[in-house]
């Protein structure tokens, strides 16, 4: 039977309150998108949600379609929640989403509150859970009103099947409006997820950090490592077993010669900070605390150890983050 670590809230994990909110998050999020499925090895994925809470990450984010198949990264936290981590439950933070393809028909799909009702449902029933911490719309439907689709998240808050409200990937003006009617209903905006990441920088464009800053809520950014290409698995080509090469969302052909390029000399500053590439793009991305936590993903629990050293290195010089723009701009 799994006991936590006794020091696991000892400083090795920073926290950061969320918007205007009573959360206090960790700078740093466990995903369980990828490795958490069906298909995967369960035992590995006992150990990283424990080597995950040991070292202080008390978040853990999924989706109701995470897997593969569809539900089953769900299926397996519950079957771990149950089974080692129920007595912690008051300690952890637990968000789950709904809005992309989900299951046949009209209805398991998009923004509708037929949907989104019944997914939250679902999900609770495969994580044996009595609620949720973050019930997130996981992207914005055009086709369906937003007030039907932000009607649905806040009444799923005021139901107790969830205790906060989030968006995901929804832009500055998307977001706004979002909270507005949020607002209205009563159940505030806590959080936006979005993919940020060195080379994926149109948040910034977007001052969507500071839209968010100006309405109180919170930020959780993913893909941080551009599906691995920050890192050093690419420098030498295309390695067999890696995303790249199974073709999921980091395709072969985005990884040019230029882009290796720009990741080699990353890679420089990264050594003079006596970081490695993977632990400098996610302290890059919570430089200056604008964005509240980093989710990452991961493979075995040496991976999470590894990435949850950050938390001791995460301020930049000026001459460090001057250098890593002169890298990503020159085209």
């Amino acid at each position: 039977m799994y006991k936590a670590d006794d020091g696991r809230y000892d400083g090795r994990m920073q926290y950061l309150r969320c918007g205007r909110s009573g959360v206090m998050m960790p700078r740093i999020a466990l995903g369980l998108w990828h490795n958490f499925g069906s298909v995967d090895d369960f035992e590995n994925q006992k150990k990283m949600i424990f080597k995950a809470f040991d070292l202080g990450i008390t978040h853990f984010d999924l989706a109701n379609n995470y897997g593969p198949v569809y539900g089953s990264a769900e299926e397996n936290f519950g079957r771990i929640i149950q089974s080692d981590l129920k007595s912690y439950r008051d300690e952890i933070f637990v968000s789950t989403k709904a809005g992309y393809d989900m299951w046949p028909g009209p209805y398991g799909d998009h923004g509708s509150r037929k949907y989104l009702i019944a997914s939250i449902d679902q999900s609770l029933k495969r994580m044996h859970l009595e609620y949720v911490d973050i019930f997130y719309h996981h992207r914005p439907d055009p086709d369906t009103p937003l007030e039907e689709t932000m009607g649905a998240v806040s009444d799923i808050i005021k139901s107790g099947k969830a205790l906060y409200a989030g968006i995901s990937n929804y832009k500055s003006e998307q977001t706004r409006a979002a909270a507005a009617i949020l607002a209205e209903n009563g159940t505030p905006l806590l959080i936006n997820q979005f993919r940020y990441n060195m080379f994926d920088r149109w948040s910034e464009a977007d001052h969507l950090t500071d839209t968010l800053a100006e309405i109180g809520a919170g930020s959780i950014t993913f893909s941080p490592l551009a599906q691995g290409l920050l890192s050093d698995k690419y420098l030498n080509g295309v390695p067999e077993h890696s995303r790249a090469s199974l073709n999921h969302f980091l395709k072969t052909d985005s990884i040019t010669p230029e882009k290796t390029g720009k990741v080699r000399k990353l890679n420089e500053i990264a050594r003079d900070r006596s970081q490695s590439l993977t632990e400098m793009a996610l302290s890059w991305n919570l430089r200056n605390n604008k964005v509240t936590t980093v989710l990452i993903g991961a493979h075995n629990p040496e991976q999470i150890e590894e990435n949850v050293k950050i938390i001791q290195h995460l301020n930049f010089t000026q001459a460090e983050l001057d250098g890593i723009d002169l890298i990503l701009n020159n085209e």
